[in-house]
């Protein structure tokens, strides 16, 4: 499970613990006589909506002020307004920085280069997309050995970035690997950096993503905020259940699907199949990744969730992945077989068709405590092989779930 952060909780949790110099900020709500005293001393500031989501400048709701009384009312109406259909959590106002020049920088695991990266570029301040490639310069990061002075400033130094600022901004440029190496991210990306007259660097914009499985990102010390949030109860109960442990995924993404209850595993696998289903129409409840080879009482109560919230309206229970080297598959569908009869046991019989496909480390013994429990509950199944690809099952599936809910007047019931 991933953890992603803004400029806010950079300013206020990170920007110093690891020296990366950025401007100064006050956060909603404030005292009117704080803004005074702030927007005297910088000259102007910018208020901002704290929300988990890009483009909030077209969005309309990033403010240059100068006047305290437009900044107290704007930093109350940017905080009730609602972002790309995210709500903020609240509204700040950080120092405006007068610069000259400005830099995109990005860390994030490269998989062309099987390790981590940095990207940096001149053309800050604007979509990082739309740079063209020779406007960027793409380094390899050695992870133990990290990134030091001189490799930055040789990047920089391709760019024309030359003399002190050159030292400068590739000191700040260490600082950014030091972050993301010591704190577990994924990905993390500031832009821009922003360099007065004077030859001051600041760190003005930021986003990051944490890799909840890293022990490093659980053992910060901080207290992350929550942001408003349109989950379901299903994501929310098992986002808390994935954050538990770090002994398998347990990842799901409800999309609102009403025929097929996919318990799926393989990373893009997963990706892979929930495109299928969606492609034929086989609706399905949910996106969902239960690799990493979970232990069973992790996975029972993953696979227990699921039913909770899910199985009663589904037309099929569809479990698939690809063939696994390391997971071992009888563990796994054990744990799925006992959680499937405790909610039977609970709520009635269920009757609906299974279809599972799966290959790897103990299958054959999956396969038969699969079959044992689900002949007792009464479920009709057919299994496939490591040989049948998942696409093919995947199109199966949906057209058994499609014949049971036309065989029931149109539901799964």
């Amino acid at each position: 499970m991933s953890q992603k952060i803004g400029e806010l909780s950079f300013l206020q949790a990170l920007a110093g613990r690891f020296n990366i110099p950025v401007p100064d900020v006050v956060v909603e709500p404030v005292a009117q006589s704080v803004v005074k005293r702030k927007l005297e001393a910088w000259g102007s500031g910018i208020v901002k909506p704290d929300v988990l989501t890009g483009k909030r400048g077209k969005a309309g709701v990033i403010r240059t002020v100068t006047d305290y009384r437009v900044a107290v009312r704007m930093l109350k109406q940017v905080a009730a307004t609602e972002v790309s259909g995210q709500t903020p959590r609240t509204a700040y106002m950080v120092q405006s920085v007068p610069a000259d020049y400005e830099m995109f920088s990005a860390i994030t695991y490269n998989s062309k280069m099987l390790g981590p990266s940095l990207t940096i570029s001149l053309e800050g301040g604007v979509d990082i997309e739309s740079v063209s490639e020779s406007d960027k310069e793409t380094i390899p990061v050695q992870i133990f050995r990290g990134l030091n002075a001189y490799q930055a400033s040789d990047a920089l130094t391709q760019l024309g970035v030359e003399g002190q600022l050159n030292a400068k901004l590739a000191r700040c440029l260490v600082n950014q690997w030091d972050m993301f190496i010591s704190t577990g991210m994924l990905s993390c990306e500031i832009n821009p950096w922003r360099v007065t007259r004077s030859g001051d660097v600041y760190a003005c914009d930021f986003k990051a993503t944490f890799d909840g499985n890293n022990r490093k990102s659980r053992d910060l010390g901080i207290e992350w905020p929550e942001y408003p949030t349109d989950e379901s109860p299903f994501e929310e109960e098992m986002r808390a259940w994935a954050a538990t442990s770090y002994r398998g995924q347990a990842h799901v993404s409800d999309l609102g699907g009403k025929k097929i209850l996919p318990l799926l595993f393989g990373g893009g696998a997963s990706t892979i199949i929930v495109e299928t289903l969606a492609q034929l129409g086989g609706d399905p409840m949910f996106l969902s990744d239960f690799g990493g080879n979970p232990p069973y009482e992790r996975m029972k109560q993953t696979a227990a969730i699921c039913f909770k919230h899910h199985l009663g309206d589904a037309a099929l229970l569809l479990i698939l992945g690809g063939k696994a080297n390391n997971t071992q598959i009888d563990i796994t569908f054990a744990a799925i077989a006992d959680a499937l009869q405790e909610w039977s046991d609970e709520n009635g019989p269920r009757p609906i068709p299974v279809v599972i496909g799966r290959g790897g480390p103990g299958v054959v013994q999956g396969f038969g405590i699969m079959k044992k429990t689900l002949e007792g509950l009464g479920m009709p199944y057919v299994f496939f092989g490591p040989d049948t690809p998942i696409t093919m099952v995947a199109s199966y599936a949906t057209e058994l779930a499609d014949f049971v809910v036309h065989s029931n007047g149109g539901n799964g019931q």
